[in-house]
Protein backbone atom coordinates (compact mmCIF):
# COMPACT_ATOMS: atom_id res chain seq x y z
CA UNK A 1 0.00 0.00 0.00
CA UNK A 2 1.29 3.47 -0.93
CA UNK A 3 1.65 5.47 2.29
CA UNK A 4 2.66 8.66 0.48
CA UNK A 5 -0.99 9.25 -0.40
CA UNK A 6 -2.10 10.08 3.13
CA UNK A 7 0.74 12.53 3.83
CA UNK A 8 -0.89 15.61 2.20
CA UNK A 9 -3.60 15.31 4.87
CA UNK A 10 -1.38 14.23 7.78
CA UNK A 11 1.33 16.90 7.46
CA UNK A 12 -0.91 19.99 7.77
CA UNK A 13 -3.09 18.34 10.44
CA UNK A 14 -0.18 17.46 12.74
CA UNK A 15 1.62 20.75 12.13
CA UNK A 16 -1.46 22.84 12.89
CA UNK A 17 -2.13 20.89 16.09
CA UNK A 18 1.52 21.28 17.15
CA UNK A 19 1.40 25.04 16.65
CA UNK A 20 -1.82 25.38 18.64
CA UNK A 21 -0.47 23.34 21.54
CA UNK A 22 3.19 24.41 21.65
CA UNK A 23 3.68 27.62 19.64
CA UNK A 24 0.42 29.39 20.31
CA UNK A 25 1.99 32.73 21.30
CA UNK A 26 5.21 32.53 19.25
CA UNK A 27 4.52 34.06 15.85
CA UNK A 28 8.14 33.92 14.67
CA UNK A 29 8.36 30.20 15.45
CA UNK A 30 4.98 29.62 13.82
CA UNK A 31 6.28 31.24 10.63
CA UNK A 32 9.33 28.98 10.48
CA UNK A 33 7.35 25.81 11.21
CA UNK A 34 4.59 26.75 8.77
CA UNK A 35 6.99 27.43 5.89
CA UNK A 36 8.95 24.24 6.62
CA UNK A 37 5.74 22.16 6.73
CA UNK A 38 4.49 23.58 3.43
CA UNK A 39 7.86 22.95 1.73
CA UNK A 40 7.69 19.36 3.00
CA UNK A 41 4.09 19.13 1.79
CA UNK A 42 5.09 20.42 -1.65
CA UNK A 43 7.87 17.82 -1.84
CA UNK A 44 5.33 15.07 -1.09
CA UNK A 45 2.98 16.50 -3.72
CA UNK A 46 5.77 16.34 -6.31
CA UNK A 47 6.49 12.70 -5.39
CA UNK A 48 2.81 11.87 -5.88
CA UNK A 49 2.81 13.76 -9.19
CA UNK A 50 5.67 11.58 -10.41
CA UNK A 51 4.02 8.40 -9.12
CA UNK A 52 0.78 9.24 -10.93
CA UNK A 53 2.51 9.72 -14.29
CA UNK A 54 1.97 6.12 -15.44
CA UNK A 55 -1.77 6.73 -15.65
CA UNK A 56 -2.83 4.09 -13.10
CA UNK A 57 -4.73 5.44 -10.04
CA UNK A 58 -3.09 4.62 -6.69
CA UNK A 59 -5.21 3.75 -3.67
CA UNK A 60 -4.65 4.00 0.10
CA UNK A 61 -7.10 2.00 2.22
CA UNK A 62 -7.38 3.30 5.79
CA UNK A 63 -7.15 0.44 8.27
CA UNK A 64 -6.62 -1.85 5.26
CA UNK A 65 -10.41 -2.13 4.86
CA UNK A 66 -11.37 -2.97 1.29
CA UNK A 67 -13.61 -0.63 -0.66
CA UNK A 68 -16.48 0.03 -0.73
CA UNK A 69 -16.74 -0.66 3.03
CA UNK A 70 -13.62 1.18 4.12
CA UNK A 71 -12.37 4.71 3.58
CA UNK A 72 -10.12 5.10 0.55
CA UNK A 73 -7.86 7.87 -0.64
CA UNK A 74 -7.10 7.87 -4.35
CA UNK A 75 -4.34 9.62 -6.28
CA UNK A 76 -4.32 10.04 -10.04
CA UNK A 77 -3.03 12.63 -12.49
CA UNK A 78 -5.95 14.97 -11.79
CA UNK A 79 -5.68 15.35 -8.04
CA UNK A 80 -1.88 15.04 -8.06
CA UNK A 81 -1.79 18.09 -10.33
CA UNK A 82 -4.18 19.99 -8.07
CA UNK A 83 -2.30 19.00 -4.91
CA UNK A 84 0.93 20.31 -6.42
CA UNK A 85 -0.78 23.55 -7.43
CA UNK A 86 -2.13 23.89 -3.88
CA UNK A 87 1.34 23.39 -2.41
CA UNK A 88 2.92 25.98 -4.71
CA UNK A 89 0.18 28.51 -3.99
CA UNK A 90 0.30 27.88 -0.24
CA UNK A 91 4.06 28.47 -0.09
CA UNK A 92 3.78 31.80 -1.91
CA UNK A 93 0.85 32.94 0.22
CA UNK A 94 2.46 32.05 3.55
CA UNK A 95 5.64 33.90 2.54
CA UNK A 96 3.50 36.95 1.72
CA UNK A 97 1.77 36.66 5.09
CA UNK A 98 5.10 36.78 6.96
CA UNK A 99 5.37 40.39 5.81
CA UNK A 100 2.93 41.31 8.58
CA UNK A 101 -0.53 40.07 7.59
CA UNK A 102 -0.23 37.08 9.93
CA UNK A 103 0.07 39.42 12.94
CA UNK A 104 -3.52 40.67 12.61
CA UNK A 105 -4.67 37.69 14.69
CA UNK A 106 -3.12 34.97 16.80
CA UNK A 107 -4.01 31.82 14.87
CA UNK A 108 -3.34 32.61 11.21
CA UNK A 109 -0.84 29.80 10.61
CA UNK A 110 -2.82 26.98 12.32
CA UNK A 111 -5.96 28.07 10.45
CA UNK A 112 -4.01 28.21 7.21
CA UNK A 113 -2.76 24.65 7.67
CA UNK A 114 -6.19 23.34 8.65
CA UNK A 115 -7.43 24.97 5.43
CA UNK A 116 -4.81 22.98 3.51
CA UNK A 117 -5.94 19.82 5.31
CA UNK A 118 -9.50 20.34 4.09
CA UNK A 119 -8.48 21.20 0.53
CA UNK A 120 -6.03 18.30 0.19
CA UNK A 121 -8.46 15.86 1.76
CA UNK A 122 -11.24 16.92 -0.62
CA UNK A 123 -8.93 16.26 -3.57
CA UNK A 124 -7.84 12.85 -2.24
CA UNK A 125 -11.00 11.25 -0.89
CA UNK A 126 -12.69 8.46 -2.82
CA UNK A 127 -16.16 8.69 -1.29
CA UNK A 128 -18.96 11.24 -1.05
CA UNK A 129 -19.28 11.25 2.74
CA UNK A 130 -15.63 12.02 3.38
CA UNK A 131 -15.82 14.66 0.67
CA UNK A 132 -18.45 16.26 2.92
CA UNK A 133 -16.17 15.88 5.96
CA UNK A 134 -13.22 17.53 4.24
CA UNK A 135 -15.49 20.25 2.87
CA UNK A 136 -16.47 21.04 6.46
CA UNK A 137 -12.85 21.09 7.66
CA UNK A 138 -12.00 23.41 4.77
CA UNK A 139 -14.97 25.67 5.46
CA UNK A 140 -14.51 25.90 9.23
CA UNK A 141 -10.88 26.93 8.73
CA UNK A 142 -11.94 29.39 6.04
CA UNK A 143 -14.40 31.01 8.47
CA UNK A 144 -11.50 31.79 10.79
CA UNK A 145 -9.25 32.99 7.97
CA UNK A 146 -12.01 35.10 6.48
CA UNK A 147 -12.57 36.92 9.80
CA UNK A 148 -8.84 37.12 10.64
CA UNK A 149 -8.08 40.67 11.76
CA UNK A 150 -11.70 41.61 12.49
CA UNK A 151 -13.60 44.70 11.33
CA UNK A 152 -17.28 45.46 10.76
CA UNK A 153 -17.17 44.98 6.98
CA UNK A 154 -15.38 41.66 7.34
CA UNK A 155 -17.82 40.50 10.01
CA UNK A 156 -20.84 41.34 7.83
CA UNK A 157 -19.41 39.52 4.81
CA UNK A 158 -18.37 36.65 7.08
CA UNK A 159 -21.92 36.23 8.36
CA UNK A 160 -23.21 35.94 4.78
CA UNK A 161 -20.43 33.48 3.94
CA UNK A 162 -21.18 31.29 6.95
CA UNK A 163 -24.94 31.39 6.30
CA UNK A 164 -24.72 30.29 2.65
CA UNK A 165 -22.28 27.52 3.50
CA UNK A 166 -24.43 26.22 6.35
CA UNK A 167 -27.31 25.89 3.89
CA UNK A 168 -25.00 24.22 1.36
CA UNK A 169 -23.72 21.79 4.00
CA UNK A 170 -27.29 20.85 4.93
CA UNK A 171 -28.12 20.21 1.28
CA UNK A 172 -24.93 18.15 0.96
CA UNK A 173 -26.03 15.85 3.78
CA UNK A 174 -29.54 15.50 2.37
CA UNK A 175 -28.18 14.77 -1.11
CA UNK A 176 -25.71 12.21 0.22
CA UNK A 177 -28.50 10.59 2.21
CA UNK A 178 -30.70 10.28 -0.87
CA UNK A 179 -27.86 8.77 -2.88
CA UNK A 180 -27.15 6.25 -0.11
CA UNK A 181 -30.85 5.40 0.18
CA UNK A 182 -31.00 4.65 -3.55
CA UNK A 183 -27.72 2.77 -3.97
CA UNK A 184 -26.52 1.65 -0.53
CA UNK A 185 -23.07 3.19 -1.10
CA UNK A 186 -21.20 6.50 -1.11
CA UNK A 187 -17.92 5.16 -2.44
CA UNK A 188 -17.42 6.93 -5.78
CA UNK A 189 -16.16 3.87 -7.63
CA UNK A 190 -18.95 1.66 -6.30
CA UNK A 191 -21.48 4.41 -6.97
CA UNK A 192 -20.24 4.72 -10.56
CA UNK A 193 -21.05 1.04 -11.06
CA UNK A 194 -24.41 1.06 -9.29
CA UNK A 195 -25.62 4.27 -10.95
CA UNK A 196 -25.61 2.46 -14.28
CA UNK A 197 -27.56 -0.46 -12.82
CA UNK A 198 -30.14 1.46 -10.78
CA UNK A 199 -33.71 0.17 -10.88
CA UNK A 200 -36.57 2.27 -12.17
CA UNK A 201 -38.03 2.66 -8.67
CA UNK A 202 -34.89 4.32 -7.30
CA UNK A 203 -33.99 6.52 -10.26
CA UNK A 204 -35.94 9.56 -9.03
CA UNK A 205 -34.34 9.39 -5.57
CA UNK A 206 -30.85 9.04 -7.01
CA UNK A 207 -31.42 11.88 -9.47
CA UNK A 208 -32.69 14.14 -6.68
CA UNK A 209 -29.60 13.38 -4.62
CA UNK A 210 -27.30 13.98 -7.58
CA UNK A 211 -28.91 17.34 -8.38
CA UNK A 212 -28.74 18.45 -4.74
CA UNK A 213 -25.03 17.72 -4.74
CA UNK A 214 -24.70 19.72 -7.93
CA UNK A 215 -26.29 22.71 -6.18
CA UNK A 216 -23.71 22.37 -3.40
CA UNK A 217 -20.75 22.13 -5.76
CA UNK A 218 -22.11 25.01 -7.85
CA UNK A 219 -22.23 27.12 -4.69
CA UNK A 220 -18.60 26.30 -3.90
CA UNK A 221 -17.65 27.10 -7.51
CA UNK A 222 -19.66 30.38 -7.43
CA UNK A 223 -21.90 29.53 -10.38
CA UNK A 224 -24.76 31.98 -11.00
CA UNK A 225 -27.16 32.36 -9.25
CA UNK A 226 -25.21 30.94 -6.30
CA UNK A 227 -22.23 33.28 -6.74
CA UNK A 228 -23.37 36.30 -4.75
CA UNK A 229 -21.41 35.42 -1.60
CA UNK A 230 -18.00 35.41 -3.32
CA UNK A 231 -17.40 39.08 -4.28
CA UNK A 232 -18.17 40.45 -0.81
CA UNK A 233 -16.31 37.64 0.97
CA UNK A 234 -13.12 37.79 -1.08
CA UNK A 235 -13.10 41.61 -1.20
CA UNK A 236 -13.52 41.93 2.57
CA UNK A 237 -11.00 39.40 3.85
CA UNK A 238 -7.23 39.78 4.07
CA UNK A 239 -5.09 39.42 0.94
CA UNK A 240 -3.47 36.10 1.99
CA UNK A 241 -6.86 34.58 2.86
CA UNK A 242 -8.36 35.67 -0.47
CA UNK A 243 -5.33 34.29 -2.32
CA UNK A 244 -5.58 30.81 -0.77
CA UNK A 245 -9.35 30.90 -1.34
CA UNK A 246 -8.50 30.85 -5.07
CA UNK A 247 -7.82 27.12 -4.82
CA UNK A 248 -10.75 26.57 -2.45
CA UNK A 249 -13.12 27.79 -5.16
CA UNK A 250 -11.54 25.29 -7.56
CA UNK A 251 -12.50 22.45 -5.20
CA UNK A 252 -16.09 23.00 -6.33
CA UNK A 253 -15.07 22.65 -9.97
CA UNK A 254 -13.03 19.54 -9.13
CA UNK A 255 -16.05 17.97 -7.39
CA UNK A 256 -18.25 18.68 -10.42
CA UNK A 257 -15.72 16.99 -12.70
CA UNK A 258 -15.13 14.00 -10.42
CA UNK A 259 -18.78 13.31 -9.59
CA UNK A 260 -20.53 14.29 -12.84
CA UNK A 261 -17.76 13.43 -15.27
CA UNK A 262 -16.98 10.03 -13.81
CA UNK A 263 -19.72 8.84 -11.41
CA UNK A 264 -22.69 10.29 -13.33
CA UNK A 265 -20.92 10.38 -16.69
CA UNK A 266 -21.75 8.71 -19.99
CA UNK A 267 -21.80 5.22 -18.41
CA UNK A 268 -24.36 6.05 -15.71
CA UNK A 269 -27.33 4.61 -17.58
CA UNK A 270 -30.54 6.54 -16.87
CA UNK A 271 -28.54 9.07 -14.82
CA UNK A 272 -25.95 9.69 -17.54
CA UNK A 273 -24.83 13.33 -17.82
CA UNK A 274 -27.43 14.41 -15.28
CA UNK A 275 -25.74 17.79 -14.68
CA UNK A 276 -24.73 18.57 -18.27
CA UNK A 277 -27.86 20.62 -19.18
CA UNK A 278 -27.16 23.03 -16.32
CA UNK A 279 -23.40 23.62 -16.43
CA UNK A 280 -22.95 25.45 -19.75
CA UNK A 281 -25.84 27.94 -19.37
CA UNK A 282 -24.89 28.72 -15.76
CA UNK A 283 -21.21 29.09 -16.69
CA UNK A 284 -22.04 31.48 -19.54
CA UNK A 285 -24.12 33.73 -17.28
CA UNK A 286 -21.44 33.53 -14.57
CA UNK A 287 -18.78 34.72 -17.01
CA UNK A 288 -20.94 37.65 -18.13
CA UNK A 289 -21.86 38.70 -14.58
CA UNK A 290 -18.23 38.48 -13.48
CA UNK A 291 -17.05 40.64 -16.38
CA UNK A 292 -19.71 43.26 -15.63
CA UNK A 293 -18.63 43.22 -11.98
CA UNK A 294 -15.01 43.88 -12.96
CA UNK A 295 -16.12 46.75 -15.18
CA UNK A 296 -18.21 48.34 -12.43
CA UNK A 297 -15.92 47.80 -9.42
CA UNK A 298 -14.85 50.79 -7.32
CA UNK A 299 -12.22 48.91 -5.30
CA UNK A 300 -9.26 46.85 -6.44
CA UNK A 301 -10.19 43.94 -4.15
CA UNK A 302 -13.75 43.92 -5.52
CA UNK A 303 -12.34 43.93 -9.04
CA UNK A 304 -10.15 40.94 -8.16
CA UNK A 305 -13.13 39.14 -6.60
CA UNK A 306 -15.35 39.63 -9.65
CA UNK A 307 -12.48 38.49 -11.86
CA UNK A 308 -12.60 35.21 -9.92
CA UNK A 309 -16.30 34.89 -10.75
CA UNK A 310 -15.51 35.52 -14.42
CA UNK A 311 -12.64 33.02 -14.40
CA UNK A 312 -14.86 30.34 -12.86
CA UNK A 313 -17.43 30.95 -15.59
CA UNK A 314 -14.72 30.61 -18.23
CA UNK A 315 -13.34 27.44 -16.66
CA UNK A 316 -16.74 25.80 -16.34
CA UNK A 317 -17.64 26.61 -19.94
CA UNK A 318 -14.90 24.19 -20.97
CA UNK A 319 -15.52 21.75 -18.14
CA UNK A 320 -19.23 21.68 -18.96
CA UNK A 321 -18.55 19.95 -22.28
CA UNK A 322 -17.37 16.89 -20.29
CA UNK A 323 -15.10 15.95 -23.18
CA UNK A 324 -11.39 15.20 -22.92
CA UNK A 325 -10.59 18.31 -24.96
CA UNK A 326 -12.81 20.49 -22.79
CA UNK A 327 -11.52 19.09 -19.49
CA UNK A 328 -7.91 19.51 -20.64
CA UNK A 329 -8.55 23.16 -21.57
CA UNK A 330 -10.35 23.74 -18.27
CA UNK A 331 -7.46 22.30 -16.26
CA UNK A 332 -4.89 24.42 -18.13
CA UNK A 333 -6.96 27.52 -17.45
CA UNK A 334 -7.55 26.44 -13.84
CA UNK A 335 -3.82 26.43 -13.08
CA UNK A 336 -3.33 29.77 -14.81
CA UNK A 337 -6.28 31.54 -13.18
CA UNK A 338 -5.33 30.27 -9.72
CA UNK A 339 -1.79 31.68 -9.98
CA UNK A 340 -2.74 34.95 -11.68
CA UNK A 341 -5.80 35.52 -9.48
CA UNK A 342 -3.83 34.92 -6.28
CA UNK A 343 -1.16 37.36 -7.48
CA UNK A 344 -3.87 39.95 -8.16
CA UNK A 345 -5.28 39.63 -4.62
CA UNK A 346 -1.81 39.94 -3.09
CA UNK A 347 -1.13 43.03 -5.21
CA UNK A 348 -4.46 44.51 -4.10
CA UNK A 349 -3.56 43.88 -0.47
CA UNK A 350 -0.15 45.49 -0.88
CA UNK A 351 -1.66 48.52 -2.61
CA UNK A 352 -4.36 48.92 0.06
CA UNK A 353 -1.76 48.88 2.84
CA UNK A 354 0.38 51.56 1.17
CA UNK A 355 -2.14 54.14 -0.06
CA UNK A 356 -3.22 55.52 3.29
CA UNK A 357 -6.87 56.52 3.61
CA UNK A 358 -7.55 55.81 -0.08
CA UNK A 359 -6.78 52.12 0.46
CA UNK A 360 -7.71 50.04 -2.58
CA UNK A 361 -10.43 52.42 -3.77
CA UNK A 362 -10.07 53.51 -7.38
CA UNK A 363 -9.42 57.13 -6.47
CA UNK A 364 -6.40 59.40 -6.98
CA UNK A 365 -3.92 59.15 -4.11
CA UNK A 366 -0.22 59.78 -3.50
CA UNK A 367 2.10 57.45 -5.38
CA UNK A 368 3.24 54.48 -3.30
CA UNK A 369 6.74 53.20 -2.71
CA UNK A 370 7.87 50.76 -5.43
CA UNK A 371 5.00 52.01 -7.59
CA UNK A 372 6.74 51.08 -10.84
CA UNK A 373 7.44 47.52 -9.67
CA UNK A 374 3.99 46.99 -8.18
CA UNK A 375 2.40 48.61 -11.24
CA UNK A 376 4.34 46.21 -13.46
CA UNK A 377 3.15 43.28 -11.37
CA UNK A 378 -0.43 44.54 -11.68
CA UNK A 379 -0.06 44.82 -15.45
CA UNK A 380 1.10 41.20 -15.72
CA UNK A 381 -1.67 39.91 -13.43
CA UNK A 382 -4.28 41.93 -15.33
CA UNK A 383 -3.07 40.63 -18.70
CA UNK A 384 -3.30 37.11 -17.29
CA UNK A 385 -6.79 37.45 -15.85
CA UNK A 386 -8.12 39.20 -18.97
CA UNK A 387 -6.74 36.41 -21.15
CA UNK A 388 -4.57 38.62 -23.34
CA UNK A 389 -1.41 37.50 -25.13
CA UNK A 390 1.33 36.58 -24.51
CA UNK A 391 0.60 34.97 -21.11
CA UNK A 392 -1.01 31.62 -20.35
CA UNK A 393 -4.47 33.13 -19.95
CA UNK A 394 -4.54 33.70 -23.70
CA UNK A 395 -3.39 30.13 -24.40
CA UNK A 396 -6.03 28.81 -22.00
CA UNK A 397 -8.81 30.78 -23.68
CA UNK A 398 -7.72 29.59 -27.13
CA UNK A 399 -7.87 26.01 -25.84
CA UNK A 400 -11.32 26.68 -24.39
CA UNK A 401 -12.58 28.19 -27.65
CA UNK A 402 -11.35 25.10 -29.47
CA UNK A 403 -13.13 22.83 -26.97
CA UNK A 404 -16.39 24.78 -27.30
CA UNK A 405 -16.64 23.84 -30.98
CA UNK A 406 -18.21 20.59 -29.73
CA UNK A 407 -21.24 22.58 -28.53
CA UNK A 408 -24.11 23.45 -30.87
CA UNK A 409 -24.07 26.94 -29.38
CA UNK A 410 -20.38 27.51 -30.11
CA UNK A 411 -20.82 30.75 -32.13
CA UNK A 412 -22.62 32.37 -29.21
CA UNK A 413 -20.15 31.01 -26.68
CA UNK A 414 -17.20 32.25 -28.74
CA UNK A 415 -18.80 35.70 -28.94
CA UNK A 416 -19.35 35.67 -25.18
CA UNK A 417 -15.75 34.70 -24.36
CA UNK A 418 -14.33 37.35 -26.71
CA UNK A 419 -16.73 40.10 -25.60
CA UNK A 420 -16.12 39.47 -21.91
CA UNK A 421 -12.37 39.51 -22.51
CA UNK A 422 -12.83 43.05 -23.84
CA UNK A 423 -14.92 44.03 -20.80
CA UNK A 424 -12.30 42.58 -18.46
CA UNK A 425 -9.54 44.46 -20.26
CA UNK A 426 -11.41 47.76 -19.96
CA UNK A 427 -12.05 47.14 -16.26
CA UNK A 428 -8.41 46.32 -15.51
CA UNK A 429 -7.13 49.32 -17.51
CA UNK A 430 -9.54 51.62 -15.69
CA UNK A 431 -8.40 50.39 -12.29
CA UNK A 432 -4.70 50.49 -13.15
CA UNK A 433 -4.99 54.03 -14.49
CA UNK A 434 -6.69 55.23 -11.31
CA UNK A 435 -4.16 53.66 -8.94
CA UNK A 436 -0.83 53.78 -10.75
CA UNK A 437 -1.21 56.64 -13.22
CA UNK A 438 -3.73 59.07 -11.72
CA UNK A 439 -1.60 59.78 -8.63
CA UNK A 440 -1.53 63.04 -6.68
CA UNK A 441 1.60 65.24 -6.83
CA UNK A 442 2.65 64.92 -3.20
CA UNK A 443 6.24 65.63 -2.06
CA UNK A 444 8.29 62.47 -1.37
CA UNK A 445 8.56 63.24 2.34
CA UNK A 446 4.75 63.14 2.65
CA UNK A 447 4.13 59.96 0.68
CA UNK A 448 3.56 57.72 3.70
CA UNK A 449 6.66 55.57 3.17
CA UNK A 450 7.10 54.90 6.90
CA UNK A 451 6.16 51.27 6.30
CA UNK A 452 7.98 48.02 6.92
CA UNK A 453 9.90 46.46 4.05
CA UNK A 454 7.72 44.71 1.49
CA UNK A 455 10.39 42.16 0.53
CA UNK A 456 8.36 39.04 1.50
CA UNK A 457 5.28 40.39 -0.27
CA UNK A 458 7.15 41.32 -3.45
CA UNK A 459 8.96 37.98 -3.44
CA UNK A 460 5.68 36.05 -3.18
CA UNK A 461 4.02 38.04 -5.97
CA UNK A 462 7.13 37.68 -8.16
CA UNK A 463 7.07 33.91 -7.68
CA UNK A 464 3.40 33.61 -8.65
CA UNK A 465 3.85 35.70 -11.78
CA UNK A 466 7.05 33.84 -12.69
CA UNK A 467 5.15 30.56 -12.51
CA UNK A 468 2.45 32.03 -14.74
CA UNK A 469 5.20 32.85 -17.25
CA UNK A 470 6.60 29.31 -16.94
CA UNK A 471 3.12 27.89 -17.49
CA UNK A 472 3.11 29.87 -20.74
CA UNK A 473 6.64 28.86 -21.74
CA UNK A 474 5.99 25.15 -21.14
CA UNK A 475 2.44 25.26 -22.47
CA UNK A 476 3.11 22.42 -24.94
CA UNK A 477 4.30 19.80 -22.42
CA UNK A 478 1.67 21.01 -19.95
CA UNK A 479 -1.09 20.53 -22.52
CA UNK A 480 0.15 17.00 -23.28
CA UNK A 481 0.11 16.14 -19.57
CA UNK A 482 -3.36 17.60 -19.16
CA UNK A 483 -4.71 15.79 -22.23
CA UNK A 484 -3.75 12.49 -20.59
CA UNK A 485 -5.08 13.78 -17.26
CA UNK A 486 -8.45 14.62 -18.81
CA UNK A 487 -8.79 11.21 -20.44
CA UNK A 488 -8.00 9.51 -17.14
CA UNK A 489 -10.44 11.73 -15.22
CA UNK A 490 -13.28 10.63 -17.52
CA UNK A 491 -12.25 6.95 -17.50
CA UNK A 492 -14.79 5.33 -15.20
CA UNK A 493 -13.58 1.78 -15.76
CA UNK A 494 -9.95 2.55 -14.91
CA UNK A 495 -10.96 4.29 -11.68
CA UNK A 496 -13.36 1.50 -10.69
CA UNK A 497 -10.76 -1.18 -11.36
CA UNK A 498 -8.14 0.60 -9.26
CA UNK A 499 -10.45 1.13 -6.28
CA UNK A 500 -12.64 -1.99 -6.40
CA UNK A 501 -10.39 -4.39 -8.29
CA UNK A 502 -9.60 -6.67 -5.34
CA UNK A 503 -13.14 -6.49 -3.98
CA UNK A 504 -14.56 -7.44 -7.38
CA UNK A 505 -12.10 -10.23 -7.88
CA UNK A 506 -9.95 -8.14 -10.24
Amino acid sequence: MNYWIILPAVIPALTAAFMLLVLRFQIESQRVVSIFAIILLLAVDLVLLVQSADGVPLVYRLGNWEAPFGIVLVIDRLNATLLTLTGVLALCVVVFATGGADRAGRHFHPLFLFQLLGINGAFLTGDIFNLFVFFEVMLIASYGLMLHGGGAERLKAGFQYVAINLVASTLFLIGAGLIYAATGTLNMADLAVKAGEIGAGDQAILKAGALLLFLVFATKASLVPLHWWLPSTYASTSAPAAAIFMIMTKVGAYAILRVYGMVFGVDAGPLANVAVPFVLPAAAITLFIGALGVLGSHRLKSLAAFSVVASMGTLLLALGTFTATGVSAALYYLVHSTLAGAALFLIAGLVADRRGEAGDRLLPAPAIRNDLMIGGFYLLAAIGMAGLPPLSGFIGKVMILDALRASLAWPWLWALVLATSLLLTIGFVRAGSAIFWGTLPVPPEDRGDALPSAVPQLLAISALLAMTALWTLFGGPAAEWLNDTARQALDRDGYVEAVLGAARGG
